[in-house]
């Protein structure tokens, strides 16, 4: 006689047994990052995908689906977990007591080299702009100017400003795409 009927029922939603998935697929997503709450996260993240898309169109295979689902989040997460590495080795004495150096990670070398690639076309961009339209971009976005200010600086009306600064941000806007790339 079994004393307590609702520990053996299976609850299900969205055709997923419930059961399953907070025990055998967790236990697996654990087996495989060695962190109950990045498990507990990718899972989370899993269901979540896996309940938009069953109810946008019903899923023939649930447990394959989201079992699908997690494989690729854990893929996704070491792939981003891999634009970064470890600076505990490269800390000196002096920087460990003021910082937590177990927390600390830096951009990996290809990371670091993807973001120079970027700032030098960033860079690029803005050398191109005629003089005035980089002065004014500059004064705005980097000093912090105020467009009057700039305008009184620089013996130039406020409109002039305005349009110096409109230019500068449309020909930085066809490059967006690519600066902002993940």
């Amino acid at each position: 006689m079994n004393l307590y009927p609702h520990h053996q029922q299976d609850t299900f939603w969205y055709s997923l047994n419930l059961r399953w998935v907070y025990t055998d697929l967790l236990r697996s997503i654990y087996a495989q990052t060695k962190n109950f709450h990045l498990s507990n996260d990718l899972l989370h993240d899993a269901i979540v995908k896996f309940a938009v898309k069953s109810s946008i169109d019903p899923v023939l295979e649930p447990h394959a689906y989201l079992r699908t689902i997690v494989k690729n989040s854990i893929v996704d997460h070491y792939r981003h977990e891999a634009h970064f590495v470890d600076i505990h080795d490269d800390m000196n004495q002096e920087t460990s007591q003021f910082v937590n150096v177990e927390d600390c990670k830096i951009a990996s070398p290809e990371r670091m080299a993807d973001i120079k690639q970027r700032m030098q076309a960033l860079q690029n961009i803005i050398e191109c702009l005629p003089a005035k339209c980089r002065e004014v971009f500059w004064m705005y976005r980097i000093e912090g100017k105020t467009q009057v200010e700039i305008a009184k600086s620089m013996n130039i009306s406020l409109n002039m400003v305005e349009r110096h600064m409109m230019r500068a941000l449309v020909d930085l806007s066809f490059a967006k795409d690519y600066l902002l790339k993940p």
